[in-house]
C-alpha cells in the first residue's frame, strides 16, 4: 500500500549519500512551489519558520522538474514544482538502512532542517498486498532498525513508525499468530528511537475512514504509544484535514493526550467514492494535493501537517499504475493540476 525499495543496490545508496551531501549545502528560502520564473531553478528548502524538515533537492519530483525544463515543458515543470518544493518522506530502504538514514539526516542538518524519515519493514508487511514484504523475522527487523539509529545518530530527525502496522492487527489483515513479536517490535523500535538526542517519533495510528479510535487504543498502548512522541494519521490516505483532525481528537483523549501530525499529501479533494471499495486507496483519480507541510497547523494536539507519502509514486499496479513507490508523471500531473494554485 505504500512504499516498496525493494531494488535499492548498494552502489546506488552510496551515490545517493553523496549526492545529497553536497545538494544539502544548499539552504536559501524556497519557492511557494506554484511555479517559479526560471522552470528549471534549483528546488531549495522552505522557510524554517513555518516549515522546519528537509526538501530534497534530488527527490524523483526535482529531477521531474529539471526534465520537463531541460524539454522546454515549462508548464509541466512548473506543476511538478510543486511537489519538488515540498519536503516529503524518505522512506528507508531494506538493504542499506544505516547509509540512507546518514545520507539524508546529514543533508538535512546541513541544511538546518530535520529530516522526516518513514520506517516500513516490519515483517509480514502489507498483508500479501502491492508492498508486500518486510523484514524476514523479528532479528532481521532488529537489525534493520539498528542500522536506521546508527544513521540518524544524534542529527534531528522526526520519524513515521510502521504504517500500518498496528492497524492490520486490529481489522484481522495481519493474522493473530504474528501480533505478540509485532507489539514487541514496535516497542523495542520506540525505545531505540527515543535513545537517540535529537528524534521525534509517530506511530502509524490508520486513518479517519478505516473504524473508531476506539478499536486502536489499547493495541496503540500495546505498540508503546506512551513512550512515543505521538502517532501518525491518515498516512498515504486522502481523507480531508478537518476528518483526521476530529478523528485524531479522538483518539488522543483516549491515550494519554498525545500529540499527531496528519499526512496531507494527497487529500486535497477528499477520499475518492468511485469504483471497487476494497481499492478507493490506490491511485484514485482526480485527487490533489493538500495542505503543503508546516508545524502552523493552530491545533495544540497537531504537531504538523506533512507529506508522508511521496505524491507522484505509485501505490501500487492498479489502475494503470507501476509498482508501489515507483514515481509515476503522468499521476504526478494530475495531482498537481487539481491543486488550487
Amino acid at each position: 500500500m505504500y512504499d516498496s525499495r525493494r531494488a535499492r543496490s548498494s552502489a546506488r545508496a552510496v551515490a545517493l549519500a553523496a549526492a545529497l551531501l553536497l545538494a544539502g549545502c544548499s539552504a536559501g528560502g524556497g519557492s511557494d512551489g506554484k511555479g517559479a520564473a526560471d522552470p528549471g531553478a534549483a528546488v531549495t528548502q522552505q522557510p524554517r519558520e513555518a516549515d522546519p524538515f528537509w526538501v530534497n533537492p534530488d527527490s524523483n519530483a526535482a529531477r521531474q522538474v529539471r526534465s520537463y525544463a531541460k524539454a522546454g515543458q515549462d508548464s509541466d515543470a512548473g506543476l511538478i514544482r510543486r511537489i519538488a518544493a515540498q519536503p516529503t518522506g524518505e522512506w528507508i530502504g531494506p538493504e542499506n538502512p544505516e547509509q540512507e538514514a546518514r545520507g539524508f539526516t546529514e543533508a538535512a542538518q546541513r541544511s538546518g532542517r530535520t529530516a522526516l524519515l518513514v520506517l516500513y519493514d516490519i515483517p509480514h508487511r502489507d498483508c500479501g498486498q502491492y508492498s508486500q514484504g518486510g523484514a524476514a523475522d523479528g532479528d532481521a527487523y532488529r537489525a534493520w532498525l539498528a542500522g536506521v539509529a546508527r544513521g540518524i545518530q544524534d542529527r534531528p530527525a522526526t520519524v513515521i513508525l510502521e504504517p500500518d502496522a498496528v492497524l492490520h492487527l486490529v481489522d484481522g489483515c495481519t493474522p493473530a499468530r504474528f501480533a505478540e513479536e509485532r507489539y514487541d517490535l514496535l516497542r523495542g523500535a520506540i525505545t531505540t528511537l527515543k535513545s537517540l538526542k535529537n528524534t521525534k517519533v509517530y506511530l502509524d495510528a490508520g486513518n479517519a475512514g478505516w473504524g473508531h479510535p476506539d478499536q486502536i487504543r489499547q493495541p496503540l498502548q500495546q505498540a508503546g504509544v506512551a513512550q512515543a512522541d505521538g502517532f501518525a494519521v491518515n498516512v498515504s490516505n486522502f481523507y480531508s484535514t478537518r476528518d483526521s483532525i476530529a478523528y485524531g481528537r479522538q483518539l488522543s483523549a483516549q491515550v494519554g493526550g498525545k500529540h499527531f501530525v496528519i499526512d496531507t499529501s494527497r487529500n486535497g479533494n477528499g477520499p475518492y467514492t468511485g469504483g471497487d471499495p476494497a481499492e478507493r486507496w490506490c491511485n484514485p483519480p482526480g485527487r490533489a494535493l493538500g495542505e503543503t507541510p508546516t508545524t502552523r497547523t493552530g491545533d495544540p494536539l497537531v504537531d504538523a501537517y506533512l507529506w508522508v507519502k511521496r505524491p507522484g509514486e505509485s501505490d501500487g499496479t492498479c489502475k494503470g499504475g507501476p509498482r508501489a513507490g515507483d514515481w509515476w508523471p503522468s499521476y504526478a500531473l494530475e495531482l498537481a493540476r487539481a491543486t488550487n494554485s
